[in-house]
C-alpha cells in the first residue's frame, strides 16, 4: 500500500505546501511507486528556516535549556524512533533498496544509538569552564549552540547521515531544518512523527523535503547559521563554495575511494572474516561512500586474493530488498544502475579480467547488478580512482608494504579503508601510514564515539564522537 502525505513538518505541526508538486519515490526491487509527498519550494524552506529561527531564540527554548534537560527530550525521541524500528526498516529499504536485514541494524538499531550518545555528552554538561588567564584573573569559556542549522542528508543512509548532524546539533542547543534527499522521503517523515510524539518544542526540527535547487536555497539562505552535508564530493564543492562566501560554517562529508590492504600473513578464510569483509566492501549494495573497493593484494599471493575474493562476491545472495536473506538488492534508481554498469565497461575497455558478475542477475524487474570483481588493473585504472558506488571491487597487486601503502595514499580521496592481517598490532602500524579519515584492522564500522569524516576530497570537518559535537558549538571567553 502506497503512504502519502500531503502536508509538512513545520514549526512543531503539519502545514500544507506552498506548492501542488509532489515526490514519488519508486521501489527499486520492483519499479513501483511506493508513495508520495510534498515537494518543498523555497516558500517551504522560508517558513521552515524562520520556524527553526524563533525557536533558536526563544529566550526559555531549546538553546537556553540546561544541557540535562535537552538530554532528556533527546531520550525521548530515541525511544518514540526506537517504537517505529520496523517502519524505518520497510520504508528505507522500499526506496532505496537497502536489504532489510541491514536497514534493520543501520536505519533503525544504529540511529537511536547515535541519539543516546549524545543525549550522554549532553546530560554531562561541561559546557562552561574557567580557567585561569596568562596575565592573571580568570577567563570564562562558554560552547555555545551555532544557531539555525540546515541538514542536507542523502538517500543511501538517510536516518543514520541525518542522525549524524541532527543528534549532535540538538545536543549542542541547535534547531534544524532537514532536507532529506528525493529518493527517500518517506522515512523523513516518520522522523518527523516521531519528534511530535516526543514533544520537541516547536520549530526546533523541521523537515522540507526538496530537490538539489531548493537544497541549495537552503544553503545559502541569510538565516542559516550552519550546514551539514553528506553526499557527493561535487556537490561538496559547490556547497563549500557557497559557505565559504558567506562565511558560514560547514562539515562536509564526501566521496571516497578506500583502500582494502590484504597484508602477506592475511587469513583468507571467508568462514572466519566474511561478515567484516563484506561490511568493508560491499555493504548496502556498494552504495556506501567508506567501503575498501581498491583491494591491495601481495604479488606473491595475488591470485590466491583474487580467488577469495571472487568466491566471497559470487556467493552473496542477490535479490529483492524485503527478502531477510537478501544480501545485495538494487541500486538505488535506474540511472545509478547506469552509472555502475558504465564503470564495468570502462573496466573491460582498460584490459580488466572480470572474474565474477558483470551483469545483471537473472531478475524480471529491479535496478540490478551483479556483485563483481575485476583483476588485472593497476592503481592508475579508472575503476581504481573514482568513486563506482556499486557493488564493484577491483584487486590491485603490490611489491612490499612500502608499496602498498603508496598505492593506498595515491587516491584524491581518503574516507575509510582496512588492513587484513592475523598480527593486529603490525595492522595498525600500516593502518597509521595511510592518510586517511578512518580506518579499520580486520573490521570497519564507524563508531558513534570516534570521530567520522575525511581528508583531501573525502570533505572537510568531523561527525561523531566529541568532535561532532563541537562542530555545531562556538566558543565565547569572558574576561573576568
Amino acid at each position: 500500500m502506497a503512504i502519502d502525505y500531503d502536508t509538512l513538518f513545520i514549526g512543531g505541526t503539519w502545514v500544507a505546501p506552498s506548492s501542488s508538486r509532489r515526490i514519488s519515490p519508486i521501489d527499486p526491487s520492483t519499479e513501483e511507486v511506493v508513495g508520495s509527498v510534498p515537494e518543498g519550494q523555497e516558500a517551504d524552506i522560508d517558513a521552515a528556516v524562520a520556524a527553526a529561527r524563533r525557536a533558536f531564540d526563544d529566550p526559555s527554548g531549546w538553546s537556553a535549556w540546561e544541557p540535562e534537560r535537552r538530554a532528556v527530550g533527546m531520550n525521548r525521541l530515541a525511544d518514540e524512533i526506537d517504537a517505529r524500528a520496523d517502519g524505518f526498516v520497510q520504508r528505507v529499504s522500499s526506496q532505496n533498496g537497502m536489504p532489510v536485514a541491514v536497514a534493520r541494524q543501520l536505519e533503525a538499531g544504529y540511529p537511536s544509538a547515535v541519539l543516546r550518545y549524545y543525549s550522554g555528552l549532553a546530560a554531562r554538561g561541561g559546557f562552561t569552564e574557567v580557567r585561569p588567564g596568562f596575565f592573571g584573573g580568570e577567563i570564562e569559556v562558554s560552547r555555545k549552540p551555532l544557531g539555525v542549522v540546515g541538514a542536507v542528508v542523502p538517500w543511501n543512509f538517510p536516518q543514520a547521515l541525518t542522525m549524524f548532524k541532527l543528534a549532535p546539533a540538538l545536543a549542542a542547543g541547535c534547531t534544524l531544518v532537514i532536507k532529506p534527499s528525493p529518493e527517500t522521503v518517506l522515512d523523513a517523515f516518520l522522523l518527523a512523527e516521531a519528534v511530535e510524539a516526543a514533544g520537541l518544542p516547536p520549530g526546533v526540527v523541521n523537515v522540507v523535503p526538496a530537490g538539489r535547487e531548493v537544497g541549495a536555497y537552503l544553503v545559502a539562505h541569510p538565516d542559516v547559521d550552519k550546514i551539514g552535508f553528506t553526499g557527493s564530493t561535487a556537490a561538496g564543492r559547490a556547497i563549500a563554495e557557497t559557505c565559504g562566501r558567506l562565511l558560514r560554517p560547514v562539515t562536509l562529508e564526501l566521496g571516497g575511494k578506500s583502500a582494502a590492504i590484504v597484508l602477506e600473513d592475511a587469513e583468507l578464510d571467508l568462514a572466519q572474516i566474511g561478515e567484516g569483509l563484506f561490511t568493508s566492501t560491499l555493504l548496502n549494495n556498494g552504495q556506501t561512500c567508506f567501503l575498501g573497493t581498491r583491494v591491495l593484494a601481495p604479488r606473491s599471493r595475488y591470485d590466491e586474493v583474487v580467488d577469495a575474493f571472487t568466491a566471497f562476491a559470487a556467493g552473496l545472495q542477490v535479490g529483492a530488498a524485503s527478502d531477510p536473506g537478501t544480501q545485495i538488492g538494487p541500486m538505488a534508481t535506474g540511472l545509478q544502475r547506469d552509472r555502475v554498469e558504465s564503470y564495468i565497461a570502462k573496466g573491460r575497455a582498460e584490459q580488466g579480467r572480470v572474474t565474477t558478475g558483470g551483469g545483471r542477475p537473472d531478475l524480471d524487474r529491479g535496478f540490478f547488478v551483479e556483485p563483481t570483481v575485476f583483476a588485472g588493473l593497476d592503481n592508475n585504472a579508472t575503476m581504481a580512482q573514482e568513486e563506482i558506488f556499486g557493488p564493484v571491487l577491483t584487486v590491485i597487486a603490490y611489491d612490499g608494504l612500502d608499496d602498498a601503502v603508496r598505492i593506498a595514499n595515491d587516491s584524491d580521496f581518503g574516507l575509510g579503508g582496512t588492513v587484513w592481517t592475523s598480527d593486529p598490532a603490525r595492522g595498525a602500524e600500516v593502518a597509521r601510514r595511510v592518510q586517511t579519515g578512518t580506518i579499520g584492522v580486520n573490521r570497519y564500522i564507524p563508531d558513534p564515539a570516534a570521530p567520522f569524516g575525511g581528508v583531501k576530497s573525502s570533505g572537510l570537518g568531523r561527525e561523531l564522537g566529541p568532535e561532532g559535537l563541537a562542530a555545531y558549538q562556538q566558543l565565547q571567553s569572558v574576561y573576568l
